[in-house]
């Protein structure tokens, strides 16, 4: 398998940060695309952010405040999360990907167990 898992989800207020960490297992993690993704009850998942090889990705609503970056020797990749909202509490996800994060050919191979991450008010 090649199954990421997500941890550094918590409770925070507005205003505060956190960093989501996705270690890879069993696999060298420079080989696929590594997305972030957050899902709410009752919406669809959206992607965050994604860092590959040879790309990346920001949704709108990440860019200035949240930040992807991969460690290869640490097999793991970080999603810093700063400025933080009421509006993004969800459970957050870490994918494995190929070919790469954009594309229309890109493919979601493998999802983590997810880590709540709650934005008090």
């Amino acid at each position: 398998q090649v199954q990421p898992v997500e941890s550094g989800g918590g409770l925070v207020q507005p205003g505060g940060s956190l960093r989501l960490s996705c270690a890879a297992s069993g696999f060298t993690l420079d080989d696929y695309a590594i997305g972030w993704f957050r899902q709410v009850p009752g919406k669809e998942r959206e992607e965050i952010s994604c860092i590959s090889r040879s790309d990346s990705y920001y949704a709108d609503f990440a860019k200035g405040r949240f930040t992807i970056s991969r460690d290869n020797a640490k097999k793991t990749v970080y999603l810093q999360m700063n400025s933080l909202k009421v509006e993004d509490t969800a459970v957050y996800y870490c994918a494995t990907a190929v070919p790469t994060c954009v594309g229309s050919e890109r493919v979601i191979v493998s999802w983590g167990q997810g880590t709540q991450v709650t934005v008090s008010s």
